[in-house]
Order: structure tokens, then sequence, then C-alpha cells
């Protein structure tokens, strides 16, 4: 028998609550940034809930702070998150077939790295409240660790936060590195795009590169590396 919408929902919040914990951790320094770009808690609270995005934000801040122009604001939000547009389209290729535009429109609203990484690896087809629940549960960490960071300001030892944020890189690993032990091409795939990562931060031809673009056309490189390489055969939902 397979599993009810709320069962999915219910699995989803509990993968979900430590993404939530790391979030809240990185947020505060996030709304330390937001408190120098001259944000209040209340407006950096609402950027969190409607973006939700680590770097995007950071960016964002960065530029407010510099009194940059709304057009170049966009522009620099469209790099930074392009890479969620390819996420999102992983997704869509592992839910139903039948599952409401909707549905995809609300899933596609939060996908992050880690959301995006514990979803990609549920088992066969992705039901989206599955997601929903991760959401449900890192959305909220990620805006109230803003509102507090703002509300603090920095009186949070630089250290302190510095360490709170290690946490989360910590957090994305344990998602990968369990596939990675099960299956070589994966694990093979993880350490090509360590070492690509570190070669295009130490080329200065690459280095010029924003990291949005980097992990966009590493992403792509490998992805269609792996899929002409090693194909993975399409599972017979009929059966």
């Amino acid at each position: 028998m397979a599993p009810s919408r709320k069962q999915w929902y219910r699995k989803g919040l509990k993968d979900g609550t430590p993404i939530g914990l790391g979030y809240f951790a990185v947020a505060l320094a996030m709304g330390i940034a937001a408190r120098n770009a001259g944000l209040t808690a209340v407006q950096a609270t609402v950027t969190s809930l409607l973006i939700n995005a680590s770097a995007g934000q950071y960016v964002g801040f960065t530029l407010m702070a510099a009194r940059a122009g709304l057009l170049e604001i966009a522009l620099m939000e469209s790099v930074a998150n392009a890479r969620y547009l390819l996420m999102s389209c992983a997704l869509s290729q592992k839910l139903p077939p039948d599952t409401p535009l909707w549905q995809r429109m609300i899933l596609g609203f939060d996908v992050t790295d880690e959301i995006f990484g514990v979803s990609i690896s549920v088992e066969g087809k992705l039901d989206p409240f599955y997601t929903y629940g991760a959401m449900t549960a890192s959305i909220p960490g990620w805006a109230l660790g803003t509102f507090l960071g703002v509300v603090l300001g920095n009186a949070l030892p630089v250290s302190l936060v510095s360490a709170l944020g290690v946490g989360l890189y910590g957090m994305f690993m344990a998602v990968f590195i369990p596939a990675a032990r099960k299956n070589r091409v994966v694990l093979g795939l993880v350490a090509l795009s360590f070492l690509l990562s570190w070669l295009f931060s130490a080329i200065p031809a690459f280095a010029a590169i924003s990291s949005g673009f980097q992990i966009i056309l590493l992403t792509v490189v490998l992805s269609l590396g792996a899929a002409i390489l090693f194909p993975v055969k399409e599972e017979d939902d009929a059966a």
C-alpha cells in the first residue's frame, strides 16, 4: 500500500527539521547583513520568507548597502539564484506525470540546495507533499534566524556566527554522502565536482565567473557527462 499524502508530509517534516535548525543558525549572520544594509527586522524577515536563498539574499543586501540600482540588483539576483532553475527541472522529472500545475509551482517556490537534496533522494517517484513537509519545517527556521539576526545586530561574536554557519555545510554533506557510499558513479562525480570547483576558484580566467554561473556550468557538464556515460534505466511504472 502506497503512503498517503499525510504520511509523506509527516516524513518531509521529520527530514526537514534538521534543515530548519541549520537554516536558523546560518540566517543569524544573514540578519546581521540585512541590518547593516538598513533593513528593519520585519523587512528582512519578509525577504527571507519570499526568497529563502542565502547567496541571493546576501548579494541583495550587499548591493542595497552599496546603494545599487533596482535593475542591477534584479540582474545579480537572477545570476545568484539561477541554479534553482536546474534543480526545479530535475525535480519536475521526478514527480508523477499527473501532478497538478499548482502543486508543481508551490514546490518550485522553495527549491533550496538542501531541500532539493532530500527530495531528489526519495526512492521512486516524488510525492510533492514530502517536499511541502520539508518546506514547512525549514522556511520558518530561516525567517526566524534572520529576524533574530537583525534584532541582535552585531551583539553576537563573529567567531560564533562563523561556527554556526559551518553546521549547514556539514548537514548538506550528510545528504549526498550516503548516496555516494552506495554508488561509485555518484562518488566519482562528487569527487570530480570538488576538484573542478577548486580549479574554477584557482584559475584566474574562471575565478572571474560568478559562483552562481560556476555551479550551473559544472552541474550541466557533469550531469550531461554522467547521463551519456552512465545512463539510468527508466523504471516501469506500469509494473
